[in-house]
């Protein structure tokens, strides 16, 4: 009966915040709906990222790789055809990229993969440079730039796929795949699960929503070029928000980007000149004393709770 109210009450939590999302642009600033527009982008990679790299302990560094590939389709399509089609064939140019790579890779292991998950950020960011400078005689691309409310709506959608898809992703045989993938590769592979399918196929999915929401950004922007587009830093951020709010459920990745990136926000905008230094500093910190990230803080403080009501007479 307790565990229904909770969910209950999740559920409905859930719906009000969605609700005052849909209504932010009615009551809210420009910058506030920017602002809350970052955080989404945030989100949405972080949740992304948890999809394949939560369940089955593979640490990915391509979230910039594919970001990049959704801004550059959005570039190129700017003009020509309507925003949701332009979302789409963007998702879909990083969803084949990430089911290609994969395919390739998802046989490697530990600091190997990610190595090379790295590498592959910086193989297609100088290899569209170089096209830029060798083929079409220029460097970087001008962006038809869209209504921040139009920006804003169109984030939100691609906030709430990602969400339906990693809850459903989460509660099914394929999830259960995951996770037994993350808890034994071999134990998996002989209790019958196709492994690599499931490897490679999961990697696509969470690409597919990276370079949405890149393709999203792109509006936001008047000029791309491949060291905005490919930047290194969002191949970080989604691991370190992750980290940070934990990865046990739905919401505490959502809690830890928020968090992160309401952070960087404020120091980035206050203390520019150090901002580097004090967001160090902070992940040195949450790593040190919350190893577990916030999720990890509210289970010690269950457990804390539990144990004081049972030693009352």
């Amino acid at each position: 009966m307790k565990d229904k109210t909770k969910k209950y009450s999740l559920f409905a939590g859930f719906i009000v915040i969605l609700l005052l999302l849909i209504s932010l642009p009615s009551y809210a600033s420009s910058y506030r709906v920017i602002f809350v527009t970052n955080i989404l982008m945030y989100v949405i990679l972080t949740l992304s990222w948890v999809i394949f790299s939560g369940p089955t302990g593979y640490i990915s560094l391509a979230t910039a790789a594919f970001f990049g590939i959704g801004v550059y389709t959005s570039a190129v399509l700017s003009g020509t055809l309507s925003l949701p089609f332009v979302i789409i064939i963007g998702a879909l140019a990083s969803f084949c990229l990430a089911f290609v790579v994969g395919s390739l890779t998802l046989r490697l292991r530990g600091m190997y993969f990610t190595m090379f998950t790295f590498a592959l950020v910086q193989l297609i960011s100088n290899f569209a440079h170089w096209y830029e400078v060798n083929v079409t005689g220029t460097v970087g691309r001008l962006v038809l730039a869209l209504d921040s409310t139009i920006i804003y709506y169109s984030i939100l959608v691609v906030f709430c796929l990602v969400l339906l898809a990693s809850h459903f992703i989460k509660r099914s045989k394929f999830g259960l795949a995951l996770q037994s993938i993350g808890e034994s590769e071999e134990a998996a592979a002989h209790s019958g699960i196709n492994v690599t399918l499931v490897k490679v196929t999961t990697f696509a999915i969470s690409a597919f929503f990276m370079g949405a929401v890149g393709a999203v950004m792109t509006m936001r922007w008047s000029y791309v070029d491949p060291p905005t587009a490919f930047d290194i830093r969002l191949s970080f951020m989604p691991l370190l928000m992750a980290i940070f709010g934990g990865m046990g459920n739905l919401f505490s990745p959502i809690i830890g980007s928020s968090i992160f990136a309401y952070l960087e926000e404020i120091l980035t905008t206050k203390f520019p000149y150090y901002y580097m230094l004090l967001f160090g500093g902070a992940m040195l910190l949450v790593i040190v004393f919350m190893p577990h990230g916030i999720e990890g803080v509210f289970r010690k403080l269950q457990k804390n709770n539990k144990g004081q009501l049972s030693e009352k007479p």
